[in-house]
């Protein structure tokens, strides 16, 4: 299958960056999935897992709050506002998770700032019950 140039980076690191041959990522139209020569397009992300296929035949999972994906001729680059592999989403990230929405909730000036804020944190929570769901 063919590949493409892959990178994720959060304000803190670059995350990943690696050839591709799949990545599914969580936007706020819905969630899409990227292959090679995909059509160029730039997307604003939901909290959610982003799902990866790497060339090397591994697969990774790393959840992002939110951010922007970009595809183009070379690739996809996600720029993630915060990302944190999906194995390290427990309880206690999810509670770290929740208090940000939530400050963000309450930090909000406008109707649509609030909206934004709700509609994150519905996000989220829909994210914590199907990850508990699949728990057991």
């Amino acid at each position: 299958m063919a590949s493409f140039a892959f990178e994720l980076v959060s304000p803190e690191r670059l995350l990943l960056s690696e050839p591709a041959t799949e990545v599914t990522v969580p936007g706020v139209e819905g969630e899409f999935t990227v292959m090679a020569q995909h059509a160029p397009f730039i997307t604003v992300l939901k909290p959610g897992i982003v799902r990866i296929k790497l060339a090397s035949g591994t697969e990774q999972a790393i959840y992002v709050r939110g951010g922007f994906a970009e595809v183009n001729p070379d690739g996809l680059t996600i720029l993630a506002d915060f990302a944190l592999p999906a194995a390290e989403l427990n309880g206690e990230a999810f509670a770290r998770e929740t208090a940000a929405f939530e400050a963000a909730l309450g930090h909000a000036h406008s109707d649509e700032a609030k909206r934004r804020a709700q509609e994150r944190l519905a996000w989220l929570n829909d994210l914590k019950a199907s990850q508990s769901a699949a728990a057991h």
